[in-house]
């Protein structure tokens, strides 16, 4: 093949159901951390009913923390309200064989309240993104992004990684790799599985190279419109997981292992006319619209960091000299800025070094292509290209705590200009809630401290 496997269409899939090839359909939708929530429907059932009625979830999936508690704070969901149900409508355009998974496929919902008007849940991740490409094409043009999504691999299995609380874990690698083809073919097995599994998912595999940490590695992914590249990198890291335990490892997307470099995740960002046509770079170099959407996207870095690193551990990356950046300016390809351009006519865009492995892409996009949209309104002018080394300037800083980036978040008349009030209420909370419990905890580095000799 040349061109990756296409998406599923419904007579295929009735196709592949009949003659015993597909048994099985996951009907999935991004919780508030990215990751695929939903159900495995038989596929017959769900032809002969899912298909045309969708199907519904428990409305608490969208107010819990990351280990599935209940807990205080939502609006929509709680305790007082019943925790209902939502409906989990089909985006038939997303529907994919998961090659992975014996005869499985899987389909992509967006969610509503239950209801003769369908309200659509406006704190979900994808409705959350919907919302700002409505934005843009009110604009006429199409936004397109890319994501490059680092992890570390283990030789550990899941479930020996849990059982020994997650030390003594053995690495894939046992020095930096970054870029060494040595280093990749120890573990080109899983990396092969893996791409070739995304391929004949639909997705567009491009490379797979090392990185710095050890057993850390990266397989990238062309571009595509925002919303269905933030579709692909929630599958790709579900099924990389996947794929990573049926070789007996385990693989990690959390944005710092240890004290070594973390995972990151830089976003590549063009916005494109609705016909197609180039708006960034139209032959004689950056286009005001390029710097008016660039600007407006470094005016609100510092606010919207959150959407871009949303956990505690999410900023134990920003150190200096890691390659994970300290402070918000842009230069031209300079890697120690938060915003990088790169590229050339067709190929200028923009890339935020800001997201680790741990992002939610849904809400990180949303974030650049709402404050991007924002500067081409408001033409805010771009300041000058930073030179040299970014983490020595005196340049204003990305947050450094999860505690100041909920303040500002919470506060800000700029994200609630974008995103509304119950959008910024909510993922506020979601904060309160990640901060709260890591208030609680006592870690192994008090242990460590303390024990003997406080």
């Amino acid at each position: 093949m040349t061109q990756p496997a296409p998406a599923l269409t419904v007579e295929e899939l009735r196709a592949r159901v009949s003659e015993g090839d597909i048994d099985t359909v996951v009907v999935a939708f991004p919780d508030m951390q990215g990751r695929l929530q939903g159900k495995r429907m038989h596929a017959q059932f769900f032809l002969d009913t899912v298909l045309e009625h969708g199907t519904e979830a428990c409305n608490y999936l969208l107010a819990v923390d990351v280990d599935m508690n209940t807990v205080e704070g939502y609006a929509i969901s709680s305790w007082a309200r019943g925790y209902g149900d939502f409906e989990m409508g089909l985006d038939l355009s997303t529907l994919r064989p998961l090659p992975w998974l014996p005869g499985s496929a899987l389909v992509m919902s967006d969610l509503s309240w239950l209801g003769g008007d369908h309200e659509p849940v406006a704190e979900s991740p994808r409705q959350i993104l919907r919302r700002q490409v409505e934005r843009a094409a009110e604009h006429g043009h199409v936004a397109l992004a890319g994501t490059e999504l680092e992890f570390m691999v283990f030789e550990d299995t899941f479930e020996q990684a849990w059982s020994s609380a997650y030390r003594g874990l053995t690495p894939a690698n046992q020095y930096n790799v970054d870029y060494s083809l040595v280093g990749t073919s120890r573990i080109e097995p899983l990396l092969r599985d893996i791409r070739n599994g995304m391929y004949r998912a639909g997705l567009v595999v491009e490379s797979a190279k090392g990185e710095c940490n050890l057993g850390q590695h990266e397989i990238a992914f062309k571009y595509d419109e925002v919303l269905a590249t933030a579709d692909k990198h929630s599958l790709y890291k579900t099924g990389a997981k996947e794929i990573a335990a049926q070789h007996g490892k385990a693989i990690s997307f959390m944005a710092k292992f240890d004290e070594r470099e973390g995972n990151s995740c830089h976003i590549h960002m063009s916005l494109r006319g609705s016909d197609g046509r180039i708006v960034f770079d139209e032959g004689d170099g950056a286009t005001p619209l390029f710097e008016h959407f660039l600007a407006g996207i470094q005016a609100t870095l510092r606010e919207l960091t959150l959407c871009y690193a949303p956990n505690i551990n999410s900023y134990k990356r920003f150190q200096p000299g890691t390659f994970a950046p300290t402070a918000t300016a842009w230069g031209h390809d300079n890697r120690t800025c938060a915003l990088r351009v790169v590229g050339h006519g067709p190929g200028l865009r923009l890339e935020n070094r800001v997201p680790g492995g741990d992002v939610n892409p849904y809400l990180a996009i949303a974030a650049m292509l709402g404050s991007g949209l924002r500067g081409i309104d408001l033409e805010l002018p771009l300041e000058p290209a930073f030179t040299g080394n970014a983490y020595l300037s005196d340049h204003a800083h990305v947050p450094s705590t999860l505690r100041e980036a909920r303040d500002l978040f919470s506060g800000s008349a700029v994200a609630r200009e974008i995103f509304g009030d119950s959008v910024v209420d909510h993922y506020t909370n979601c904060a309160d809630v990640e901060l709260a419990a890591f208030e609680a905890a006592v870690t192994d580095w008090e242990r460590f401290r303390s024990f003997e000799r406080m």
